[in-house]
């Protein structure tokens, strides 16, 4: 089991990266397009990655909408389902 603090890591990266996407995770639940357990399970899956350091950084170095995830995105599949409504 994750801690609290992994969990809200991963959330805050899976929340920032759709930011980064330009896709409003909000909107996509209400929409019924996102559930609320597929956001946990994306947010579980983040907590499998080996590189959120480099995410972070990535998602730091972001100025404006991106087309896609890094290559090591969990979500990337997720994320590029969302865009495509």
């Amino acid at each position: 089991m994750h801690s609290t603090t992994t969990l809200k890591r991963h959330a805050a990266l899976v929340d920032r990266m759709a930011t980064a996407r330009d896709i409003d995770l909000e909107e996509a639940m209400l929409r019924g397009r996102l559930s609320i357990p597929d956001l946990d399970d994306a947010v579980l899956r983040c907590t499998g990655c080996s590189q959120p350091g480099a995410c972070a950084r990535w998602l730091d170095a972001q100025t404006g909408p991106v087309p896609a995830t890094p290559g090591y995105c969990r979500n990337a599949a997720l994320f590029q389902d969302l865009e495509q409504g």
